[in-house]
Formats: structure tokens, sequence, C-alpha cells
């Protein structure tokens, strides 16, 4: 092992999806230390077994924010969209000199550019990273992008550990625009195939629709897409829908109405609202079962 990789600590902030992911690829990958804090560690409801996952790959759950990062050379930022400037603030009251805030969150390039602001006047060196995929099937090999004045040399402490990082020696919120960009098209694909797929079902036409797709978008296998994306909104569509705000506020930022980014967030928001998140938790539903509950909503109303 170098000595590269034996001496790295980081910490993570948010033990979500994205945070528990890295946590686990960061101690599997060989960091010295990983601390993990996130607020709903102290929720009797969700606390201990956010704080068990935390034990079980072999991160160290802390008491606080400011546990969490003592010490630690790295501090990354995973938290809900909503809460990414709130977070900086709350980290510009620990950050020592000299210490990494990568802020991995999916949010206006403005947001980042205040965040970098609130960091880097408290001494931190704030660095603007775009995470480009989804992360469970990647781990900490995802797809990044990093910029700002810190991104070359957080690159160069975390590619020895696996990470994928793409450094673009540009201002903070450069890499912010390509994510949500991107996101204006993904996740507002992921809003049609909702409402086309459940009014598919409901007319049964899904096998005509199907290959028809199939054919228009050559080498995609449209029945196997449909239903992933059905599958990750109806788990993470309070954070998508926070997600695609931020996308709008993008958009806006450059005197564009965002009309259907901003229709795609309330869509998301929509089924986060009435399909619990754990719907389908333990099972391999099909297109029609995802179609099928989003009309036994309607049924309700």
């Amino acid at each position: 092992m170098s000595q590269a990789r034996a001496s790295l600590s980081a910490t993570l902030i948010g033990f979500g999806e994205a945070g528990s992911i890295l946590a686990e690829g960061l101690v599997k990958a060989g960091a010295q230390s990983v601390a993990v804090y996130d607020v709903k560690f102290d929720r009797p409801e969700s606390g201990p077994a956010m704080i068990q996952r935390a034990y079980a790959v072999g991160a160290h759950p802390a008491r606080s924010a400011l546990d969490a990062a003592a010490g630690s050379e790295i501090i990354v930022a995973a938290v809900t969209a909503s809460s990414s400037i709130a977070a900086a603030r709350t980290a510009a009251t620990y950050i020592k000199p000299n210490q990494f805030y990568l802020d991995i969150n999916s949010v206006s390039p403005n947001a980042k550019r205040a965040a970098g602001e609130i960091i880097d006047a408290a001494g931190g060196r704030f660095v603007d990273v775009a995470v480009m995929a989804p992360v469970p099937p990647y781990g900490i090999k995802v797809p990044m992008a990093v910029g700002g004045k810190w991104g070359q040399a957080a690159a160069d402490r975390l590619t020895p550990f696996g990470f994928q990082i793409e450094v673009f020696a540009r201002e903070i919120g450069y890499v912010s625009a390509m994510k949500m960009c991107r996101s204006v098209m993904i996740k507002g694909i992921e809003a049609l195939v909702i409402e086309a797929m459940t009014a598919a079902v409901a007319y049964d036409v899904v096998d005509q629709v199907i290959p028809s797709l199939d054919e228009y978008f050559k080498g995609k296998d449209w029945r196997w897409q449909a239903e992933y994306m059905f599958g990750r909104v109806i788990e993470h569509g309070e954070r998508r829908a926070a997600e695609m705000r931020e996308a709008a506020k993008t958009v806006a930022e450059i005197g564009l109405e965002p009309l259907m980014t901003a229709a795609t967030a309330e869509r998301k928001q929509w089924v986060a609202d009435r399909v619990p998140r754990d719907k389908f938790k333990g099972e391999k539903p099909k297109l029609e079962d995802y179609a099928n509950a989003i009309r036994a909503v309607l049924k309700k109303n």
C-alpha cells in the first residue's frame, strides 16, 4: 500500500445513499479513518439503524459534524440539496485551515458559489464536485467532475483510492452546471416515463409502445429502462424533486423560464408524497407493478 493511501482520513457529512456508499468504499480502499455524521443520527426513529449501518461498513459514527471532521483531511458534504448552504455554514464553524471541503450536492451553480464563499471565508479548501452518474452501480468509482481552486489537489488525494475524477480548471459552479444540465434531461425523462408508462398500462398498449421505443432509441431496452427509472423515482422521489428544483434554478439563472424542469420537480414530488419509498422493498417489480401503484393512488382521489 502506498503512503498516500495509508495516510488519508475522511469525513462524510450526510449518511444517505451516496454518503454511505462512499464511506464504505473509502474503508475498503484502505483509508486510515472514515468518520460519518448525519442529522438523522439524533432521531430515535432513524438514528439507531443508521449508526449500526455505519459500524457495519467500518466507519465511525460521530455525535456531531464537528466531532466527525476533527482531524480529517477530506470532508465530503453529501446532504440534501436544500441543506447544502446550511451544511456549509455549519462547517464554517469547525473547519480547519487546509481541510478540503468537497460539496457533492446537486445544487445550482449559484448555490455552489455561495457555499464556496462561506468555506473559503472560514479558511477551508472548497471543491465543487459534480457526481455525473448514479452512485450505487459504481461506488467510489462513480464518474465525478471537480472544479475550483482546490479541485486538482483534492483529486490527487482521492484517485489513489479508486475515485474516477475529471478535473476542470474552472471557477466554482462550472461542474455543477454540467451536472444540473444533465439532470434536466435524465430526470426529465424519468418524469416522462412515469406518465407515459402509467398511461400505457391503463390503456393496455405497453406491448406496442415499448417495441416502438426500442426501435426509435436503438440499443436501448426500454422495458428495463422504464422499470429502473420508476424504481429510482419511487425510492428517491423526495431527493430527486429537491435536485430538480435546483436544476430549475440553474435554468432560471440564465434568464430562461424552466417550464419543463419545474414540472419535472413537481411530478417527482407528487410521487414522493403518495407512494411509500419502501413500497417494493425486497421485491423485483415489473413495469406494470410500478404503473399500477400510481394508478392505485389515482383511484383513492
